[in-house]
């Protein structure tokens, strides 16, 4: 069992920057971790994953060169670090751990436990 909490939500205005980070309580090593997002209305859309063994990145490419995950892997912590914010990134940001694959993916059903969510409010 993984359990996750997010923190680094708020408010920001567009070119701004935020930091989510997930703490997660559990075995993670062989599995991905990932920031997945929904806006009022829409699905969740995967935003990056880290494969926690080999460090390895994805990126969608609406976040890719403006976003960045890493994890620490002495704290279980992944972070993202978001740069050059648009009002469009605007939603609610989960954390989520797969079951333990392969390689790095953001395929959804790959992942199976999810955290509580943080609000990233982006404002033009």
């Amino acid at each position: 069992q993984v359990q996750l909490a997010e923190s680094g939500g708020g408010s920001v205005q567009a070119g701004g920057s935020l930091r989510l980070s997930c703490t997660a309580s559990g075995y993670t090593y062989g599995s991905n971790l990932a920031w997945f997002r929904q806006a009022p209305g829409m699905q969740r859309e995967g935003v990056a994953a880290i494969f926690t063994e080999s460090g390895a990145t994805y990126y969608d490419e609406s976040v890719e060169g403006r976003f960045t995950i890493s994890q620490d892997n002495g704290k279980n912590t992944v972070y993202l670090q978001m740069n050059s914010l648009k009002p469009e990134d605007t939603a609610m940001y989960f954390c989520a751990a797969s079951k333990q694959v392969a390689g790095v993916t953001l395929w959804e059903p790959e992942y199976r436990y999810w955290g509580q969510g943080t609000q990233v409010t982006v404002s033009s």
